[in-house]
């Protein structure tokens, strides 16, 4: 983080940058020490402050709304076109390198767009007020999830505050982006794992089967739950409890079968004849291991492909492409570098979602990049505090309940660093960093207020 913020910014505007910097931690170090001041021990005035910080996210989400143009742009572009044609009966792609052929897990979220569309209309406005909606709720299951992992308010309130200002997290609501509601049903999975009862194994099968048929992610998730069950569930106190792998299996069994029965119904429908299945693979890995480009969308590599051939002659060309970047990193001894530049392009740089919102065609380019630098900051504090958080919980014995976000959200960064990377690729697990960053910024306040206590005295 700090390189790329000292390359983009501090090199480029060192006033500006160290300002909005200075304001930025002001900003949060005031207001959250505020929320952590605020007594804990009054069920209502909590519910009072947790519904305050959901609304007051409402209004700004519903703003920043109107401060962006309705069109949609890239993938979020070839989800909107297609619903009212699909809906009309019209097929959704022309020959088998097209792009919901290739993609064909696209589908699952082509679905829930056309549904929208059958509801609403063809109205942009309403797939963009069910994302702020979703955002909400996401933001109720950081809460709930920081409740059950430390079960203190004052972290679970600063979890909400810090994440709900990020805006490289919350900037695509103006886009049909499947990663709001897919993100809010994995959550919701989390949280039911944590519960460990029978019923909510079963329940966290269904959300994560939805969840992965609407962001096709999920079997990252089910590594780092997994192993979350290996290592926590079926082994305890030097013992094997075969009931912790069986919960853990009615989650699998449940979620297999809801993807499956998805992918039988659209295959059955006519709507996509390859289902909810992934046949470019590929692809990933070739821009995910291109040294030149770090791993992220290039342009340049795009071109090296006739985008018109066969999903045959495709394939092939992928693979010999794959093979040359190997060989290309070998000879270079460049996978340290490769990795090193991907951590930082998923992890720590800017995230590219005000980019993706077309929001420098209505606005100034002085203005486009203040508000870029702004959504940065969101970036900035989270990297900080969550450091401060994991290094806390490095000090004390986290609660076993910690590891059902923090195994998958391994799983996500290993797998990154070999496949294509983008900086809004992280969006799903920011709820997870910024309930890390809840814990660093309790952990700031309670050193501020030791110290202070001492002072007083």
């Amino acid at each position: 983080m700090g390189h790329f913020f000292t390359i983009n910014y501090l090199k480029v505007e060192p006033v500006l940058a160290v300002l909005v910097f200075l304001c930025a931690i002001i900003f949060v170090g005031g207001v959250g020490y505020f929320l952590y001041h605020v007594r804990d021990d009054d069920t209502n005035l909590n519910r009072l402050i947790l519904i305050s910080l959901l609304l007051i996210f409402a209004i700004v989400a519903i703003i920043w709304l109107k401060l962006v143009p309705q069109t949609q742009v890239s993938d979020f572009k070839a989800f909107w076109r297609m619903a009212p044609k699909a809906l009309e009966g019209k097929a959704i792609y022309k020959y088998d390198n097209d792009y919901f052929a290739k993609w064909a897990y696209q589908t699952g979220f082509l679905v829930y767009v056309m549904t929208v569309v059958k509801i609403f209309g063809h109205k942009v406005i309403a797939i963009q007020l069910l994302n702020v909606i979703y955002q909400v709720l996401i933001l109720l299951m950081s809460y709930l999830l920081a409740m059950q992992l430390f079960n203190k308010v004052k972290i679970a309130r600063l979890t909400v505050f810090i994440l709900m200002i990020d805006l490289d997290w919350f900037a695509l609501n103006s886009q049909a982006d499947n990663q709001y509601l897919g993100m809010l049903l994995f959550l919701v999975t989390f949280y039911l794992v944590m519960k460990d009862k029978y019923w909510a194994y079963a329940l966290a099968g269904i959300t994560l089967g939805v969840g992965s048929i609407i962001r096709p992610i999920g079997p990252v998730v089910i590594a780092g739950i997994v192993v979350y069950a290996l290592l926590y569930l079926f082994i305890q106190n030097n013992q094997i409890h075969w009931s912790g792998l069986g919960k853990v299996l009615i989650t699998l069994v449940i979620y297999q079968v809801i993807f499956s029965a998805a992918g039988m119904a659209i295959r059955g429908s006519g709507l996509n004849s390859y289902g909810l299945t992934n046949r470019d693979s590929e692809w990933k890995f070739v821009v995910g291991l291109d040294a030149n480009s770090n791993g992220s969308y290039d342009q340049g590599m795009v071109n090296r492909f006739d985008l018109k051939a066969s999903r045959a002659k495709m394939s092939q060309k992928e693979h010999q492409i794959i093979h040359e970047n190997i060989q290309n990193l070998n000879a270079t001894h460049g996978w340290l570098k490769l990795f090193w530049n991907k951590n930082e392009t998923l992890w720590a740089s800017r995230s590219t979602t005000v980019d993706f919102t077309g929001f420098e065609t209505q606005h100034s380019l002085r203005v486009s990049n203040f508000a870029k630098l702004l959504g940065y900051m969101g970036t900035v504090v989270l990297i900080i505090l969550s450091w401060f958080g994991s290094l806390k919980l490095l000090k004390n014995n986290p609660s076993v309940k910690t590891f059902v976000l923090l195994l998958p959200l391994m799983a996500y960064a290993v797998v990154q660093l070999l496949i294509e990377v983008q900086g809004r690729y992280r969006l799903e697990f920011l709820p997870v960093i910024a309930i890390l960053g809840g814990l660093g910024l309790f952990t700031i306040c309670e050193w501020i207020r030791s110290k202070w206590g001492k002072m007083n005295v």
